[in-house]
């Protein structure tokens, strides 16, 4: 089994002391945002394959990671170069990549994966802005991680409502940023990778399968999965998905392009008692 924390919200970044509360009652019980069922999952190392993690900050958790130690993990860690007027709550990416020093250092650079995403244009986030801010974070992951993924914004309905003033980015941009990251990416030693993209990129040298495939997933734990052919590809892509233990519209970070909140201002919860909660809609 994979459990996937990082789809719906931070859990690494705010939702901790929760989780870690889950690891010790041995399971989590979460709730499907589109009918309301309840599912109740174990949470233990001898029957979890993989816990996969996707954070803009895995400081809090790094702190305690030696609380699940027994589990085999696989992070992807968001660094990108905005500033507080998108990402309201996300650290410096310079405190982010120093987590992810600390983190590739601990568990391997097998088990931490950079995603550069999602990637706009306009006036202050140029194309030269986006290049120049990535050769500078590549130079300081070239010996923490084997690969950065890429994405392009996507213009869902959430998105807009708090980010109307967002536009699309042109083909000719995208041909752009693939070009000029795939040759700082080979400066460095770092396989570049998109997910859910097209092929567009795949002539400058880009891996288009996506970015948790059974071989990522493999790769970060050791040894092979038995995965019935498509139970657990669901999208355009070769990754499989996991068991999903977040919840929509408790990500506080506030990000303007984010796709999984669908208001601007929420609510912040108590999640440190030992109670089995559920993340709440």
């Amino acid at each position: 089994m994979i459990i996937n924390t990082g789809s719906r919200t931070d859990i690494p970044a705010f939702f901790h002391k929760w989780f870690l509360n889950r690891i010790e009652e041995g399971f989590v019980c979460t709730r499907n945002p589109y009918n309301d069922d309840i599912y109740k999952y174990p949470l233990n190392s001898k029957i979890i394959d993989c816990l996969c993690f996707c954070s803009k900050n895995p400081k809090p958790l790094l702190k305690n990671i030696d609380k699940i130690d027994d589990y085999n993990q696989f992070w992807f860690v968001t660094i990108t170069p905005y500033g507080k007027d998108i990402e309201r709550n996300v650290p410096s990416y310079k405190q982010v990549i120093k987590s992810f020093k600390k983190l590739s250092e601990t568990l391997g650079i097998n088990k931490v994966s950079w995603r550069y995403d999602p990637i706009f244009v306009d006036e202050k986030y140029s194309l030269d802005y986006h290049i120049d801010k990535f050769e500078e974070m590549a130079c300081e992951l070239e010996d923490y991680t084997n690969d950065c993924t890429i994405s392009f914004i996507d213009l869902y309905r959430k998105v807009l409502r708090n980010f109307p003033e967002v536009r699309e980015v042109s083909e000719d941009e995208m041909l752009i940023i693939g070009d000029e990251f795939a040759k700082i990416a080979k400066k460095y030693n770092i396989q570049m990778k998109t997910c859910v993209e097209g092929t567009l990129l795949d002539k400058f040298g880009f891996d288009s399968s996506g970015c948790m495939t059974q071989q990522v997933i493999e790769k970060a734990i050791g040894y092979n999965l038995k995965i019935p052919k498509g139970k657990y590809q669901i999208r355009e892509c070769n990754c499989i998905f996991g068991r999903d233990i977040g919840a929509y519209n408790t990500c506080l970070h506030g990000c303007k392009y984010c796709y999984a909140n669908s208001i601007e201002i929420i609510y912040y919860f108590s999640l440190t008692t030992n109670n089995n909660i559920i993340l709440p809609q």
